[in-house]
């Protein structure tokens, strides 16, 4: 299997790069960045099976050819409200099956609308394959697939904000609490402000309880086309208040309400983010996720919770990097545009999550570990 990592050599897509240049059934792994010189410094620690190739996601006629010829390409360039759907168009017209991180929710919208066309190409097309979405997402289907009626999935995440690095992500934490954000309640898709239904959450330690509020996130656009549910919801939260603050004022002060704006801010908060994360910082950082399903199961209501934990570019990128193997191994075969909760499955996909060091857990306390 030929690969092709676009933005491979970024804060995410390397630690996917990384596994997947460990698998023997990937003979040929390709980075593609717009940082050649960080792309080839990659390439050359992994081995010989890589190379690098300098990649522009905005000149779509160079992406299509840099993608032809290659099984599967691996999308990890963001921030994705950006770069999602010229991507994933370019992979498509290339005919080359694609599978992303995506973590935007406009962006996870105009994706789903390419599903024809990836259809007509004969491709698998699958965005969202991350920490959030993506472990949540498949988690939602592990849940659902267990009930014979699904009333709520509450989907939710929480991290330190320094347990990770790049621009793309603070980009993304800016573009989620900005606005009015989509969420599914009540049987239909609604715009509902961002920030709000602040509540406390327990996640698996380290993080313990978090508190977490209504973000801009794909679940809520994504897991109702597969999955019947009354209520569709995401929250999220980081652990230092400090930025969440700070992003609140710079909200209120309508500085985030443009891409040039959210730019800028992104540019800002990443000069700063070491100063404010060494006030206080905890010894150890972690990122987390939890998904809460209720329904009935022979006319008894229950409830199912699952939960992962670990740094946030093993929870982002190993998920990616599985999605990509098993695609390559004929274990993902429908053709399409999709979300994980569609066509991942969910026993072997976190079978390779825990086996890759992720942390899993079932059980409202978060301290019981998932066995599959």
């Amino acid at each position: 299997m030929k690969v092709i990592a676009l933005g491979g050599a970024g804060a995410m897509g390397r630690r996917a790069v990384s596994d997947l240049a460990s698998k023997s059934s990937v003979e040929e792994l390709v980075i593609a960045d717009y940082n050649i010189e960080a792309a080839e410094e990659l390439a050359s620690q992994l081995g010989d099976k890589c190379s690098a190739v300098k990649v522009d996601a905005n000149d779509h006629n160079s992406l299509v050819e840099t993608v032809k010829g290659c099984d599967v390409a691996l999308g990890t360039i963001g921030p994705f409200y950006k770069y999602e759907k010229k991507v994933a168009s370019a992979c498509i017209e290339a005919k080359v099956n694609y599978v992303s991180i995506c973590d935007d929710y406009d962006a996870a919208m105009e994706f789903m609308i390419l599903d024809d066309d990836a259809k007509k190409a004969g491709i698998t097309a699958i965005t969202g394959v991350g920490w959030t979405p993506g472990i949540t997402n498949v988690f939602a289907r592990l849940a659902a697939d267990q009930l014979d009626e699904v009333d709520e999935i509450a989907t939710s995440w929480g991290c330190h904000a320094s347990d990770t690095e790049g621009k793309a992500v603070i980009l993304h934490y800016v573009h989620a609490v900005t606005g009015m954000i989509p969420s599914y309640i009540d049987g239909r898709l609604t715009w509902i402000e961002a920030g709000s239904g602040l509540e406390k959450i327990r996640f698996p330690e380290p993080l313990g309880w978090m508190k977490v509020f209504h973000a801009g996130h794909p679940e809520p656009v994504t897991i109702p086309k597969y999955i019947n549910a009354r209520t569709v919801t995401l929250k999220g939260g980081l652990k230092e208040g400090v930025l969440v603050g700070i992003a609140n004022i710079l909200v209120k002060l309508k500085l985030t309400d443009t891409v040039k704006k959210k730019d800028i801010i992104g540019s800002i908060f990443n000069k700063l983010l070491p100063y404010i994360e060494s006030i206080g910082k905890p010894p150890e950082t972690c990122s987390a996720c939890r998904t809460d399903v209720t329904g009935r199961k022979k006319g008894k209501w229950q409830h199912i919770a699952y939960g992962a934990a670990a740094h946030m570019d093993l929870l982002t990128g190993l998920p990616a990097s599985i999605a990509v193997q098993m695609i390559g191994e004929g274990l993902i075969t429908l053709k399409g545009a999709f979300a994980p909760e569609a066509c991942i499955p969910p026993i072997e996909f976190l079978k390779r999550l825990a086996a890759g060091g992720v942390r899993l857990y079932q059980g409202d306390d978060m301290v019981e570990p998932l066995e599959l």
